[in-house]
């Protein structure tokens, strides 16, 4: 097969098949690097068919890092003794989204470990007050795996979005970054359930996650292409000290760069962070991810003295133009990229919502 004919083929068409897929990720680096740099460009090029050269901003508040769950690489499972465990008061998140709209965001995320004190009527409360004080703005919620039930009480309550990453669609990968008791098959209904409901999804994966395989991405881009994702979160996996995977190699920049360009092409109409694990593994990983089609930043909100704590991987960027107080310094940044921030709602712009039944 021809990587150029590939790369053309995936931009016409937003459709590549399972060999043609593992054919681009292994090869596309034997025949110069100019092909890479043609991929990269193409995806940006369609961001900005759909999007404009604009980079939306999500104000992040991490509200709490306990968590009932104890998947193998994340560094506040619960099993994790050494985690300095905190939590936000309705008081403290209102607060981290009176800062960030001062600014000028217009989309709030609050993510948590599964923190069971968060029961369904605290929460629901958290969203409504924040809709009532905000209305022109949009709630993201990543919160892990809920009822069908509780999933549809946050879109009542106000909820727009919601991040799930489906982590890899291998039922046996699955099973070797997660307890028993966690099931993919629940992780995917989920996630349907948050479609059926009415709310913007996101799923998504880590690149070079332990034991992970080529074809293993190329089942999850494709699955991927399946869902129609509204948002799609890919970072490299980065060990935490504190777990099992602590002495496994981080995962590679450039083969995060080049599955988010062709989950770009794949997904035209997706929005596409540049995550802080990007950033976190390299200082112009950022950067890097929204000239390869990336479109989403999200500044941290949460107090500053509590950020080294949601400490879900080492070496977690969570200062500098990560952080929102630098948020001029990260407008600066972008222009100099020739793209432009968007302070607007930054819906996916195939979504309406449409009252729940």
């Amino acid at each position: 097969m021809d990587i150029e004919y590939l790369i053309n083929k995936l931009s016409t068409t937003n459709s590549l098949c399972f060999d043609e897929l593992l054919y681009l990720i292994k090869n596309i680096d034997k025949q110069g690097l100019e092909l890479r740099q043609n991929l990269y460009k193409l995806a940006s090029h369609t961001r900005d068919k759909y999007y404009g050269n604009k980079v939306f901003l999500r104000g992040l508040v991490e509200v709490s890092n306990y968590c009932k769950s104890d998947c193998y690489y994340c560094g506040i499972r619960c099993s994790n003794k050494n985690v300095d465990r905190y939590r936000l008061d309705k008081k403290d998140i209102l607060d981290c989204c009176e800062i960030g709209y001062k600014i000028g965001y217009k989309t709030f995320v609050l993510q948590s470990g599964e923190d069971l004190y968060f029961d369904d009527d605290k929460m629901c409360d958290i969203i409504s007050c924040i809709k009532n004080k905000y209305p022109d703005c949009a709630i993201t919620l990543s919160l892990g795996e809920k009822s069908y039930d509780t999933y549809k009480k946050y879109f009542l309550s106000g909820a727009d979005r919601y991040l799930l990453r489906h982590e890899t669609s291998s039922e046996s990968h699955y099973s070797k970054l997660h307890p028993s008791n966690l099931k993919l098959s629940n992780r995917k209904e989920c996630l349907e359930n948050l479609k059926e409901i009415g709310f913007q999804i996101g799923a998504g994966f880590m690149v070079d996650s332990p034991f992970q395989t080529d074809e293993d991405i190329v089942n999850d881009l494709l699955y991927l292409k399946e869902l129609n994702p509204h948002m799609v979160g890919i970072g490299p996996f980065i060990p935490h000290h504190d777990t099992i995977f602590k002495d496994y190699k981080p995962g590679d920049l450039n083969k995060t760069l080049l599955i988010l360009s062709i989950t770009r092409l794949l997904l035209p109409a997706s929005l596409l962070p540049a995550t802080t694990a990007l950033a976190s593994i390299d200082p112009k990983g950022r950067n890097m991810g929204l000239l390869a089609g990336c479109n989403v930043i999200m500044p941290n909100l949460s107090p500053y003295e509590l950020r080294n704590k949601y400490s879900l991987y080492d070496n977690k960027l969570s200062t500098g133009c990560e952080a929102y107080e630098y948020h001029k310094s990260l407008e600066d940044t972008i222009n100099n990229l020739g793209l432009s921030i968007d302070y607007s709602r930054g819906d996916n712009i195939n979504w309406r919502r449409v009252k729940c039944l």
